[in-house]
């Protein structure tokens, strides 16, 4: 087995970076809800479901919905993301780790 060596032209990680800058937990939430929103496009796409329709079926607005589908609008609720899911038969599913 052979032992590695640390490189010393490698710093911190970009984690470490973005906790130092006081942004990582930031961060993390807005890429989680850009994925969330990303993941409800794609499934709208794969059921070729409307804007309109979709919120017909969340029972909300045209515009609430664009907010959901915005990556740069990070103040979704959860209650909104679980009808979203459950508006294309999917599931919200969070969990403590």
């Amino acid at each position: 087995m052979s032992k590695k060596t640390k490189n010393p032209h490698i710093g911190s990680s970009f984690d470490d970076f973005l906790d130092e800058q006081g942004i990582l937990e930031e961060c993390e939430h807005q890429a989680l809800k850009e994925i969330l929103a990303d993941q409800v496009r794609q499934a709208m796409e794969a059921k070729h479901i409307s804007k309109t329709e979709m919120a017909k079926k969340m029972q909300t607005s045209r515009r609430q919905l664009d907010r959901l589908l915005d990556p740069t609008v990070s103040n979704v609720t959860l209650a909104t993301m679980s009808k979203a899911a459950r508006a294309v038969g999917r599931e919200l599913h969070i969990a403590l780790v």
